[in-house]
């Protein structure tokens, strides 16, 4: 929008100003002239400079809210001269330098904001003799020293006191049990240390987040522990932090006694002993319980099973023992479960299966007994199944191939027996495999070839013979092989993973030859003999009577020899582990406070960010998709989003980082999407607007366009065919199908999506309007037009007319393709005797390399692409007929595509 008038400071008789969200930049104008004014609000824009010190002579003015701008500098000590000043928000910016002293004269100031600032330095004595303050948020500074010991007494309106995230220390003032409005105490992130005072409670009936984690805070006995006893008044409490500390002793059993409110958890990372209470399960509010690293002992408790609305349980990293309770199956809510790093003994429950599981990690155990078949037809497995380091025996078993969406999969470590068992190869989003150091034997089955998403495999180890398959080196993904210490015979591959010597491992398999120079391998003969065959099948079946009686020692003497050691390194607990937790604060710093430099696009229902953070010493690049919740439907598209993708994964899915589901400094309600960023844009962008990169105009060639029309109908394949309810997409577009950096497509926005179960007559969807959202125009099928419901043949539709796009270069709503037609007539009428006039150009130049490679056959080439992009427009034609029932499945489609996919490389 530009700066702000300077002229505006010439209107004497102004009493308010609010000038919020309007991309304003530059500095604070001169507005000395406003004499009048009581009401100043320029929050949410773009502006720089500093804060402006003759804003101390507004003598009327009674808020003030400069948050989430670019401001600089120090805060100006004359705004101590406001007297009249109720509130003061300057959020979200950049300044730095200490809190003015002269703030502590603001006797009619209710709400202060200084979060998420750099400043630095002590708070002034005196801010805390503001008896009227409500709000006091100093969070996410460079702010140290100590709190007075009266604070409470001289603060006795406060109702959220949140100063997490900076450098305080000494102890958490008693005094502040004085204040029975508080609501929310957040001082978690600091270097508090002492006892917990044990009155909180007595008189904060309101108290609703109690947030110590991450200090250095301490208890040692019974009566340390004593202020969970008062925290019990608390009935509106919700989340009680106690994470990160230097809690010692048991945990009492009061406990269960807390407000059957409390939603979150957390004692994680302290040094408790003893067993956990058995009235733990009387907390049936309770949705994320972390309790790991700790030095729990005993059985756990099975009361937990009562929590039905737990979704994330840990208790990893403990001195557990006993059996994991059968109870857990009644956990409806359970998505996340750790108890690896234990003693735990006795087999898997098989009723864990009835709990909605995306991530289950036993591992670092003393499990015994098969693997039980009904965890492998847990279909929202989506994130890993971890049973290393146990002492489970028998055959991983066939149903293995129904956990269709899981990511990584280790049993690494165990006494697995029998073959890799061919099913396997249905696991289609398979990034992470280890069945390491088992007792496997029999071939590496071709199966594994299919998934194409596979980033590691470890079968080290094992007793596996055969030759090495040379699949293995045709799957592109595939970034770590361990092959070592098996029985592996002939010649080691040449292709792919088999180039890079740092990537593969194959120790120990003495029968191996041939591979690149760097194995230093002997070269294969490339005649064997009949006889030197016969004597190795003579020494196989001598050796194997011995072994087969040998084993059986073996086998004891290695679970004799497991059952004595445990492992030295703990992992991280299950919370943190596959998601990282991000605040709004973090994600406003991320994103450089939302900035308009990092704005990479606007939709219905909100706008993306790209960012800079950093998770476990790792940076990350993110795209974060921030919800506006005053649009109608907003909410709905959010929700949608997140019911989806909980249980989706897959290749072609844009896979969801995280989420942030919470509060701005204003206590509005902020909701987020935090996806991985992918550098190649959108299909859309390719198409139509080609990118520059390295001084030139980007095109899509004819290979690159077919995959991406592949990757695009599996996602849309496995939505449809491949989960427990079928999903609906509703908006498949070039926009919502992006490219990594390999160019591999992923569907994204799922803000639209239903599942087929779904009741479209609900009426909290027609009252926001979303029920009737089914797609963009010209890519939404004709039904919807109509009022229908959203079916998959609604999607195949959508389909249909961004394969037309993408061969031909028209968008469906090009004047010259509207005019009296849609795209699928232009196309369909092309067909018959014009194709080559609808053809995008693009794709039947011929190239430098093709040139090389087919010596003067440019024009066998040419009609090579034709056929293929023909074929790809009849698809096309075929999926978005007018009528769904005359419409192409997907998975035809997807067929059809492969077959000219392989046409058109085989015959380059």
């Amino acid at each position: 929008m530009g700066p702000i008038p300077s002229t505006l400071g010439n209107l004497s008789a102004l009493t308010y100003i609010s000038i919020r969200s309007n991309k304003l930049t530059g500095s604070i104008p001169p507005l000395q002239g406003l004499s009048s004014i009581s009401f100043l609000q320029l929050a949410d824009n773009n502006l720089t400079g500093r804060i402006p010190s003759w804003l101390g002579n507004l003598s009327s003015l009674t808020v003030i809210d400069f948050r989430k701008n670019g401001l600089v500098g120090n805060i100006p000590e004359s705004l101590g001269d406001l007297k009249l000043l109720k509130a003061l928000s300057l959020s979200f910016n950049k300044l730095v330098g200490s809190v003015p002293n002269s703030l502590g004269n603001l006797h009619a100031l209710t709400e202060f904001y200084i979060d998420n600032n750099e400043l630095e330095g002590s708070i002034a004595p005196s801010l805390f003799n503001i008896s009227s303050l409500e709000i006091f948020n100093i969070q996410f500074n460079h702010l140290n020293g100590s709190f007075p010991l009266d604070l409470g007494s001289r603060l006795p309106n406060l109702e959220l006191f949140l100063v997490n995230g900076n450098r305080f220390h000494g102890d958490i003032p008693p005094a502040l049990c004085n204040t029975s409005s508080i609501q929310m105490i957040q001082m978690q992130t600091n270097f508090l240390s002492g006892k917990i005072p044990h009155c909180f409670g007595l008189r904060q009936k309101n108290l609703s987040v109690f947030g110590l984690g991450q200090n250095q805070l301490e208890a040692t006995n019974g009566a340390e522990w004593s202020f969970l006893s008062t925290l019990t008044n608390c009935s509106h409490l919700k989340l009680i932090d106690l994470g990160e500390n230097k809690l010692q002793g048991e945990l009492p059993d009061l406990i269960g006694n807390l407000s059957s409110n409390l939603f979150f958890l957390n004692v994680q990372i302290n040094n408790i002993t003893g067993k956990i209470p058995e009235s733990i399960g009387n907390l049936i509010g309770l949705n994320v319980l972390g309790m790991d690293i700790n030095l729990f002992e005993g059985n756990i408790p099975s009361s937990i099973g009562n929590l039905k609305k737990l979704n994330a349980l840990s208790i990893s990293n403990n001195n557990l023992s006993g059996s994991i309770p059968v109870t857990f199956g009644n956990l409806s809510a359970l998505s996340r479960l750790g108890l690896d790093g234990n003693s735990l003994s006795g087999g898997i429950p098989s009723s864990l299966s009835r709990c909605p599981l995306q991530d289950l990690n036993l591992s670092h155990n003393r499990l015994t007994g098969p693997i039980p078949k009904e965890l492998f037809l847990v279909s929202t497995l989506s994130n890993s199944l971890i049973l290393d380091h146990n002492l489970l025996t028998g055959p991983l078993p066939s149903e293995v191939g129904n956990l269709r969406n899981v990511a990584g999969l280790d049993f690494s470590s165990n006494n697995i027996s029998g073959e890799i068992p061919p099913s396997i190869g249905n696991c289609q989003s398979l990034q992470h495999l280890s069945i390491s150091g088992n007792f496997l034997q029999g071939v590496i089955p071709s199966s594994l070839g299919q998934l194409n998403g596979l980033l590691e495999l470890d079968l080290s180890h094992n007793n596996l013979s055969g030759r090495i398959p040379n699949f293995l080196g045709n799957m592109r993904g595939l970034t770590n092989l361990n092959l070592s210490f098996n029985n592996f015979e002939g010649e080691v591959p040449k292709d792919g993973i088999f180039l890079n010597v740092t990537a593969i491992s194959i120790l120990g398999n003495n029968g191996l030859c041939g591979g690149i120079s760097q194995l230093n391998l002997p070269l294969c003969s490339s005649h064997p003999s009949n006889t030197h065959s016969q004597k190795k099948t003579m020494v196989i079946s001598i050796v194997a009577g011995v072994l087969f009686l040998t084993s059986v020692v073996v086998l004891f003497a290695i679970i004799h020899w497991r059952s004595k050691t445990r492992r030295e390194e703990k992992h991280e607990s299950l919370l943190t582990e596959q998601h990282m937790r991000v605040s709004y604060a973090e994600l406003v710093n991320a994103t450089n406070d939302f900035s308009s430099e990092n704005l990479v696009g606007v939709g219905s229902f909100g706008s993306v960010y790209k960012g800079r953070m950093t998770n476990h010493d790792q940076q990350l690049v993110i795209a974060v998709k921030v919800f506006n919740l005053q649009t109608r439907g907003a909410l709905k598209s959010f929700d949608a989003e997140c019911e989806t993708l909980r249980y989706v994964r897959h290749r072609n899915l844009l896979k969801v980082l995280t989420v942030c589901s919470s509060t701005d400094f204003r206590g509005d309600d902020f909701k987020a999407l935090i996806y991985e960023f992918l550098p190649n844009g959108n299909l859309h962008e390719w198409l139509h607007l080609h990118p520059e990169m390295e001084g030139e105009k980007k095109v899509l060639d004819l290979v690159q366009r077919i995959s991406i029309a592949i990757d695009v109908a599996s996602a849309i394949d496995y939505l449809h065919h491949h989960n427990p309810f079928p999903i609906i997409h509703c908006d498949l577009k070039p926009t919502n199908v992006l490219l990594d950096n390999n160019m591999v497509a992923q569907v994204g926005d799922f803000g639209l999506a239903r599942f087929l179960h779904e009741d479209s007559s609900d009426i909290l969807e027609q009252s926001t309007g979303w029920a009737a959202m089914r797609g963009t125009i010209g890519y939404a099928a004709p039904e919807y037009g109509q009022g229908n419901n959203a079916s998959i043949q609604g999607d195949v539709y959508s389909f249909g007319i961004l394969l037309l796009e993408m061969f031909t270069g028209k968008r469906p709503t090009d004047s010259e393709v509207t005019e009296g037609c849609n795209l699928h007539k232009y196309v369909e009428m092309a067909l018959q005797d014009q194709a080559i006039n609808v053809i995008d150009q693009h794709l039947l130049s011929v190239t430098e390399d093709d040139e090389g490679r087919t010596r003067g056959n440019q024009q066998t080439i040419r009609e090579k692409r034709i056929a293929c992009i023909v074929s790809a427009l009849e698809i096309g034609i075929s999926c978005s007929k007018d009528l769904p029932a005359d419409r192409m499945q997907i998975r035809d489609a997807l067929k059809e595509l492969l077959v000219a996919r392989e046409k058109l490389i085989r015959g380059s």
